[in-house]
């Protein structure tokens, strides 16, 4: 399980169930587990602070990786 966090308040947007070794391009709303402090805006995945972390594509948030951090655990299956 993975938290994601906000890159420059560091505040917890969501935990996240990972599958897999890769890096963290999308985040599969039906993984979501928890969600804390995050809100979708005219497509935009924001921070509490405002920040764009990600892009609301559907079925699934494309990642920007350059503003989160991720901290936690992968399934390797």
């Amino acid at each position: 399980m993975l938290t994601i966090k906000c890159a420059s308040c560091k505040t917890k947007l969501f935990k996240y169930r990972k599958i897999g070794s890769g890096e963290v391009l999308r985040c599969h709303k039906d993984r979501i587990s928890k969600a804390f402090h995050y809100r979708t805006e005219a497509g935009k995945l924001l921070c509490a602070c405002g920040r764009v972390v990600g892009d609301d594509v559907g079925t699934c948030f494309k990642m920007r990786q350059s503003c989160f951090t991720s901290s936690g655990t992968k399934d390797t299956k």
